[in-house]
């Protein structure tokens, strides 16, 4: 008899998609208290006359269906678009102290925040302030440090193309370039590793190239979370046959079997597509030798082809005008045996054999990757290595193949491509200049780690977050927690609350934005933005719904605010005109960025316009103008002590969580009802430790001498659970885990943290802790 699973715990076994997607969005709705309205909003989502997701970065398809959305995005439009409200007198009831104990969830979950607050210390609550009184406040803290290089600027993601600029030219007007985003934390590696190898930290191919596609590769991401919409394009691709191997080390639902809620027949019959033609459970940290595995057998194969007196496999024509470096890459995968490609990955040599075959075999092939490539110490050489892979038969620069890095946020890509950097070069300096008449400073600032890194040292004294919830994101919440605590000023642009808000500083100001579904008048009447997919589509998006209240204004126009108290009229800044009408916001960008020439016009033509990536058509902005083949050294992804009894813990995250937000307390796909105290673990290695599923175990970093901090890290008593996960392998929830993970723990080329790969053991919970 099967002893009884934990609570909140089952087996599910029905598809991805279907009707559970469809009652999780009618729950959304009625949750929000949106029922009537939230379904009219749906079906203006990612519509020519609508707004553009707050979810993830899929670019939209030729717009032929009224429904262009999918579950979670779904939940992102609902839970911003709710009719709850949290007003002034919400903190009248409630002290900081107090909300610090309450979960993520409950604090999001009260809703839009309708009026600018401030911190009062004396009474532990936030305060309604009026807007000029906290501009001013802002501004003389500001202006107070005695150098702009203590001051830390943050963006989100979801910020709009227009707001991201506004922000950055405010930042470079005031004296530095500290510009901590959220692309730090997730595919920086893809914006310093691929300007390296192609020139351009973007993927190559649209969405239209994946029609002619004979093979699809994935790593590293779960698209029926993260990006569902993603499952309609890999969906129609299985249907032709196009073979897709998945690398990933936990079964992904979504990845294995998808039904299609607009498919009638799937939704009917309730059947389903099968996605995945096979399905690698690479262990995490093990990437980097299953590519180096994939490439040996193209070279093997391609030399037994040529002693054959064949022509070789490799696209020889492509390698000799187009690229550098193949025979020191040769090299290195040559020395580099079978027996270490087989440790580190976990799999066989056949079936890393079988998927270089499927390689082969195709003649157009794209690579879809995600966090579980970047988030590592040596993310930077993994993204470069799966480039290597590409150029190998030339699948880069040319229709239905290419390299697909699956960003995040609805606009993170965006808010790169308009001045969000650390590392401004000198192009951008140039355009500045060029349109505003002030050069700014070339020296590098801080990204995410970076600025943490400053805040908890006390050499920066300010934040100001333009959305987002840096403080939950970053790795090392203890060290991260007590530097925010020590700031001199924290600000914070935002929809909703959340814990960031909570770390208060000296002085604390919370300021309620508009959202993408909200209607945005200025002087001139409504206004759009802008934003850029992953896939470098750049469309407007303008919201319809009455803001939460008449004392919200829009990111830009608070921007602009801050800017004005702060600066006062240096470089003559035309501020005021550039919030009248968001067009001459365009018309700016357009001077510093000339790739968005005619942009006003463009974003009014259906669908928008899709930006210059000169690797897509064989133009290689590199150094010695061609694209590069680039060693990594050895096999693993994070170096780290052996220890057999260590295990490697990857961080994820669940089906009703976006990134920090978490929508609920299920994770359905995975069978977890209710729940977040959870670690997911392999039978066999459950049953070595003596231990099993329903323990309550405490887990602690292994302590690593690589590391500059080598304190203790315990994340303590979470309920084990069986699952399917290679052996030597641990899977737990993001953010609750990153108090594993110390802030040195990072990639040093690209500074994107090691969120996929934590050594930990694991151990019985003391009883009554």
């Amino acid at each position: 008899m099967a002893s009884k699973r934990p609570d909140g715990i089952e087996t599910y076994n029905a598809a991805a998609g279907g009707w559970g997607a469809l009652k999780a969005v009618a729950e959304s709705l009625s949750r929000q208290q949106v029922v009537a309205q939230g379904a009219a909003t749906l079906l203006k989502v990612n519509q020519p006359d609508g707004f553009d997701c707050p979810g993830c970065a899929w670019p939209d398809p030729k717009h032929t269906s009224s429904f262009e959305f999918c579950e979670n995005g779904a939940k992102a439009v609902t839970w911003e678009s709710t009719a709850k409200r949290l007003t002034p007198s919400f903190f009248a009831s409630h002290t900081v102290s107090e909300l610090w104990d309450w979960h993520d969830h409950d604090l999001e979950n009260q809703g839009r925040l309708t009026h600018p607050l401030i911190y009062d210390a004396t009474v532990d609550r936030y305060v309604e302030i009026e807007w000029d009184d906290a501009c001013r406040t802002i501004a003389d803290a500001l202006n107070a440090l005695r150098d702009p290089n203590m001051a830390e600027f943050y963006t989100s993601g979801r910020a709009s193309n227009e707001a991201a600029f506004l922000f950055q030219l405010f930042v470079r007007a005031y004296g530095t370039n500290n510009f901590p985003d959220c692309s730090n934390m997730c595919h920086e590696a893809t914006s310093v590793g691929l300007p390296q190898s192609i020139g351009v930290g973007k993927g190559t191919v649209t969405l239209e190239d994946f029609d002619y596609a004979d093979a699809i590769f994935s790593f590293g991401h779960n698209p029926g979370t993260n990006h569902p919409r993603m499952m309609t394009t890999l969906r129609e691709a299985a249907k032709r046959g196009v073979p897709i191997v998945v690398f990933n080390p936990l079964k992904e639902r979504a990845l294995e079997r998808f039904a299609s809620p607009q498919s009638a027949v799937e939704m009917a019959t309730l059947t389903s597509t099968e996605i995945s033609s096979a399905y690698h459970q690479v262990r995490p940290g093990g990437d980097l030798a299953v590519l180096k595995g994939m490439m040996k057998r193209i070279f093997q194969r391609d030399s037994a082809d040529i002693e054959n007196g064949g022509n070789g496999m490799l696209d020889r024509s492509f390698i000799a005008e187009h690229t550098d470096g193949i025979e020191a890459l040769r090299t290195d995968i040559d020395e580099t045996t079978w027996d270490q490609i087989e440790a580190i990955s976990g799999l066989t040599r056949a079936a890393i054999e079988s998927a270089g075959d499927v390689y082969l075999k195709a003649k157009n092939v794209i690579l879809c990757y995600g966090m579980g490539i970047t988030q590592h110490r040596n993310g930077t050489s993994n993204v470069q290595q799966i480039a290597n892979f590409l150029m190998l038969r030339g699948n880069i620069g040319r229709e239905g193949a290419g390299i697909c890095p699956l960003r995040g946020h609805s606009n993170v890509q965006g808010d790169r491509t308009v001045g969000i950097t650390e590392a401004p070069n000198a192009a951008l300096l140039d355009g500045m200049e060029r349109a505003f008449g002030f050069r700014p400073a070339a020296e590098k600032g801080h990204n995410a780690v970076e600025a943490v890194e400053a805040i908890s040292d006390g050499r920066s004294k300010a934040l100001i977050c333009l959305g987002g919830n840096l403080a939950v994101a970053m790795s090392d919440p203890d060290a991260t927690f007590a530097g925010m605590r020590k700031l001199d000023l924290a600000v914070h642009l935002t929809t909703k609350l959340n814990r960031s808000h909570l770390l208060t500083a000296r002085t604390s100001i919370i300021l309620p934005v508009l959202g993408r579904t909200d209607l945005d008048i200025q002087a001139t009447g409504p206004q759009s933005v802008t934003v850029e997919d992953s896939m470098s589509m750049v469309h407007a998006s303008r919201g319809f719904l009455k803001p939460p209240s008449d004392s919200v204004r829009s990111e830009s126009a608070v921007i602009a605010g801050m800017a004005k108290a702060t600066l006062g009229n240096r470089h003559g800044i035309a501020w005021d005109a550039m919030i009248e009408n968001y067009d001459r916001i365009r018309d700016k960008i357009e001077v510093v960025f000339p790739d968005f020439h005619d942009f006003n016009e463009r974003i009014r033509q259906p669908g928008g316009f899709r930006l210059s990536v000169p690797a897509s058509i064989r133009d290689w902005r590199t150094p010695a103008k061609k694209a590069q083949f680039l060693v990594a050294e050895g096999l693993n992804e994070d170096p780290q002590v052996s220890d057999p009894d260590l295990l490697t813990l990857t961080t994820i995250r669940s089906h009703d969580q976006y990134n920090t937000t978490i929508y609920g307390m299920d994770d359905r796909y995975r069978g977890v009802f209710g729940r977040r105290d959870v670690i997911f673990l392999n039978g066999d290695d459950l049953a070595s430790r003596g231990l099993s599923e329903g323990d309550i175990l405490d887990v602690e970093a292994a302590r690593n001498p690589v590391e500059i901090d080598d304190r203790p890290r315990l994340v303590r008593r979470l309920t084990a659970i069986a699952y399917n996960i290679p052996s030597g392998s641990a899977a737990g929830y993001y953010p609750e885990m990153n108090g594993l993970i110390a802030l040195s723990h990072y990639d040093r080329r690209s500074g994107t943290p090691g969120f996929k790969s934590i050594p930990i053991r694991i151990r019985l919970a003391t009883p009554g802790d």
